[in-house]
């Protein structure tokens, strides 16, 4: 058994360890109230350019009238023979299960988009499979992982590749790391433009985001969004979407309620609804442009400001996580503190009437 000195250094380590992380829960707490600021303010942003792109096409000939195809190589559909993924994590840990749970589903995504085997333990998981899944026709799917966390994980299992290079597999062919730190506009806009670049070659016939899309510290769910090709406007294609658990969403709705950090999504549906006027309005709008080219020139602004919607709500769910996995590690080392407290109390006691037995035995002794 430990003797008291001992208990007293480990309870002074774990009180030091409190005091960081209960610090760090108001950091992140902080830092999410502030990116929820920023998610909130782009918002109108997107909503005009939406109504807008949703007006121009009823006033644009978007599809060519004797084909039928669209105009637009955003518009285009092939098949999914080649597949872009984003993957969005984060540059640091102590955020739970934040980052695992996208990598999850990032592997998920890829395991059943692919004819080759991923892992072992993933054809463990789907034996009526087999090697090469039966209906597939991806023959190859281009990983861009944003973060530090998704790139050191996809490093360890897939190789990296060429932008011109066509063999069949897995590839990781691009990361951004540290842009979610100081996240601009601009930035998601250049990365954007790389991608539509990419589609418009036809060098990938699909461009899918995988985010954690936040509404507030207990609604998340991590969504895999179909951003090209366009099919509607004003309308995102899910694959594959997890909501969060009830034991999840419990420990989010603790942490939250300390932290001073609201757990309702913010009502916008009036200033939606206001915004969404300008595409109903039975109106016939002059543009200083053509409606087809004016068309043209904001599809892709469409595009960049989708990845940079998604970008700004993983780096708010981020800090959701990091909040919550701060409060419990706070918890269990006030848990932790009197535990060891109690086993320094009953080891200072037995110290005691051990000295008592010996003084009382001692006198009966003369």
């Amino acid at each position: 058994m430990a003797n008291v000195l001992d208990i007293r250094r480990r309870i002074r380590s774990v009180t030091n360890t409190r005091q960081i992380t209960k610090a760090m829960k108001m950091v992140s707490a902080a830092k999410l109230r502030r990116a929820q600021e920023r998610a909130l303010a782009a918002r109108p942003y997107a909503q005009m350019l939406t109504n807008v792109l949703k007006s121009l096409v009823s006033r644009a000939e978007i599809c060519d009238p004797e084909t039928g195809e669209p105009r637009h190589p955003l518009l285009a559909q092939r098949p999914e023979k080649n597949v872009f993924l984003i993957v969005v994590t984060g540059d640091k840990g102590l955020a739970g299960a934040f980052n695992t749970n996208i990598l999850k589903a990032a592997t998920r995504f890829i395991v059943e988009k692919s004819e080759i085997p991923v892992t072992a333990a993933d054809d463990m998981q789907r034996p009526e499979q087999g090697g090469a899944r039966r209906g597939a026709v991806v023959k190859r799917i281009e990983i861009d992982a944003i973060g530090r966390k998704g790139r050191d994980f996809m490093r360890r299992r897939y190789s990296a590749s060429q932008p011109n290079d066509r063999e069949s597999g897995i590839f990781i062919v691009g990361e951004q790391i540290g842009v979610l730190t100081k996240l601009e506009y601009s930035i998601a806009s250049e990365f954007a433009q790389r991608v539509i670049d990419r589609y418009s070659e036809q060098r990938v016939d699909s461009v899918y985001l995988l985010y954690n899309e936040f509404k507030s510290v207990i609604s998340q769910r991590l969504v895999v969004e179909k951003v090209l090709p366009i099919e509607r406007v004003g309308e995102v294609g899910v694959a594959q979407a997890e909501e969060m658990t009830a034991e999840e969403r419990h420990r989010a709705l603790e942490a939250a309620k300390g932290a001073g950090v609201g757990v309702r999504p913010i009502d916008t549906r009036a200033i939606d609804a206001e915004a969404a006027r300008f595409a109903t309005a039975q109106v016939d709008y002059i543009y200083e442009q053509p409606p087809e080219e004016l068309f043209n020139a904001l599809l892709p602004k469409y595009v960049g400001i989708q990845i940079f919607h998604g970008l700004l709500e993983s780096v708010a769910a981020e800090h959701a996580a990091r909040m919550t996995a701060m409060d419990a590690a706070t918890n269990n080392a006030t848990d932790m503190i009197d535990s060891l407290t109690l086993a320094m109390n009953r080891v200072r006691q037995a110290k005691i009437t051990k000295e008592i037995i010996e003084i009382v035995s001692g006198a009966a002794a003369q």
